[in-house]
């Protein structure tokens, strides 16, 4: 534990430099203001700043991608209290209570609410990192090519069923992701698949364009195809956090870190999940049931605290299993390749004080949304009210700029314009983004450890249910499909209830 508290305080040391605290600054305000605008989320903006910081040394990057993340997350409750639009889909939890107590003229105070749940969430999910983290990645250890094959269908499987309204839309776009991540040359022979012909495809399709085309260039078309909307703010008062709201809530906050965290932890479910399963908590557990909805600052802590913890522990399977936690992350692990770190099984061996320097980078984005959401409300509800059509070709520039300078390649432009285009397509069709992006970013593991798997048992399959770890996740993932049949769930629902009955009139 002291390794561990040295090692945080060595990684803040290295970060406390005037450059280093600009940069944090600088990303956590732009982080803030892309959350704010609703639209533009936080995959997006990472997606944009991974393109920006390709020149910068590899910790300075890290720290600004970092900070944007988590300024982002934070950022979106502004126009989900002010607007009742949520600024990111993390926040849309956040507009039940937030604009409810706004429209109480208490926008202020529920906006210090925001603050201090998003202040404490995040540092609830530093310290599960920081602790965590070298638990699991000695665990990850003893991850063969089976058990990764396994772990990458359980992430597909439950970003699809977690991430949307139907989970067969969810699975469909998640297998669309995987087909994406099949084209171009296969990692073992060098083999073209699906390139039909075409050179540039035999490189595959890079992440970050895909990402920016999906999450920047589709919303930059949906803006396009809406009519204009007319906001309209109502008037607050002060947005200093009241320490009573945290102390007559400390339960609410705790319980919502832990479900935000471990939440983060599930590959691929994302800051939305976390925010909707700890309001739904903080109600269940409430003594103001009746409050919910109508501006409970109880359920507003849940939401703002939930979804924030779950930055850090989305980052938490992105260190040690080299699996994503939510679509920001996806991203934030294409950057950290790009940047020469290999995140995975071997980083507590090979790179152990990078996981403290990712809590201290955690610290930093905290510490950046506490003077921002105490000092800079007026601007944000200035930018606010910034037409959309005036933003908008800002951020097609960047994402065809952003495209383009990862690797020099026309090509990128053109997969961003076309993955835009489908991004807008499956919005419209209500297909959820998640699923596909987490099915491209594990594609390649999938690949890789199914063939990997099948050449070491010599084409025996029984390996991949043999071995217990491989096993506990195909059981999972088996149980995940069955509960979204009705009549496997109606069956399971019956056994249990059969296998409870004893206890039950004991």
């Amino acid at each position: 534990m002291f390794d561990g508290l040295f090692g945080f305080a060595h990684s803040i040391w290295n970060f406390a430099s005037p450059e280093t605290i600009f940069y944090a600054l600088c990303a956590s305000l732009i982080g803030l203001i892309i959350g704010a605008l609703p639209g533009l989320t936080a995959t997006m903006g990472v997606a944009l700043m991974t393109t920006l910081t390709l020149k910068l040394p590899s910790d300075q990057a890290l720290l600004i991608l970092i900070c944007t993340y988590v300024g982002s997350i934070y950022g979106g409750s502004r126009s989900a209290i002010l607007l009742n639009i949520p600024g990111t889909p993390a926040s849309a939890a956040s507009c039940l209570d937030g604009h409810a107590l706004a429209k109480q003229g208490l926008a202020g105070r529920a906006m210090g609410i925001a603050t201090s749940g998003s202040i404490l969430g995040t540092w609830i999910g530093m310290f599960f990192l920081a602790l965590f983290t070298p638990i699991l990645g000695e665990m990850a250890l003893k991850f063969g090519a089976y058990e990764f094959f396994w772990l990458a269908v359980f992430g597909v499987v439950i970003s699809g069923n977690l991430t949307g309204t139907d989970p067969l839309k969810g699975w469909i776009a998640g297998f669309i992701g995987l087909f994406i991540a099949a084209i171009g040359q296969e990692g073992m022979y060098a083999y073209d698949r699906f390139t039909f012909g075409v050179h540039d495809l035999s490189g595959g399709i890079a992440l970050i364009p895909a990402l920016v085309g999906v999450f920047g260039f589709a919303e930059v078309l949906n803006v396009m195809k809406d009519k204009p909307q007319k906001f309209i703010i109502n008037t607050y008062d002060t947005v200093v956090p009241k320490i009573k709201d945290v102390v007559q809530y400390w339960r609410t906050i705790i319980r919502s870190g832990l479900i935000g965290t471990f939440i983060g932890i599930v590959p691929g479910v994302g800051e939305d999940v976390a925010a909707w399963s700890s309001y739904a908590a903080a109600r269940r557990a409430s003594k103001e049931k009746e409050k919910f909805g109508k501006g409970s600052v109880e359920g507003l802590m849940a939401a703002e605290t939930g979804d924030n913890a779950c930055v850090p522990g989305a980052v938490i399977p992105v260190l040690t299993l080299a699996v994503p936690g939510s679509a920001p992350a996806a991203v934030l692990l294409a950057a950290m390749l790009i940047h020469g770190v290999r995140p995975g099984p071997m980083i507590m061996v090979e790179n152990p004080t990078f996981v403290y320097d990712v809590v201290a980078m955690m610290l930093f984005a905290s510490i950046g949304i506490l003077i921002y959401g105490l000092t800079l409300t007026k601007l944000l509800v200035k930018i606010l009210l910034v037409p959309r059509a005036l933003v908008m070709p800002v951020i097609f520039v960047l994402c065809t700029v952003g495209s383009y300078a990862i690797a020099a390649r026309p090509f990128d432009i053109l997969v961003m314009l076309v993955f835009g285009i489908v991004g807008l397509v499956m919005r419209g069709l209500n297909y959820p983004m998640a699923p596909l992006v987490l099915g491209i970013v594990l594609g390649d593991l999938l690949d890789k450890s199914l063939r990997r798997g099948l050449s070491l048992s010599d084409g025996d399959l029984t390996p991949f249910f043999g071995r217990p770890i491989a096993f506990v996740i195909f059981l999972l993932v088996l149980f995940t499909i069955l509960m979204n049949v009705p009549v496997a769930r109606r069956v399971l629902g019956q056994g249990t209830a059969l296998l409870l009955r004893p206890f039950r009139r004991a």
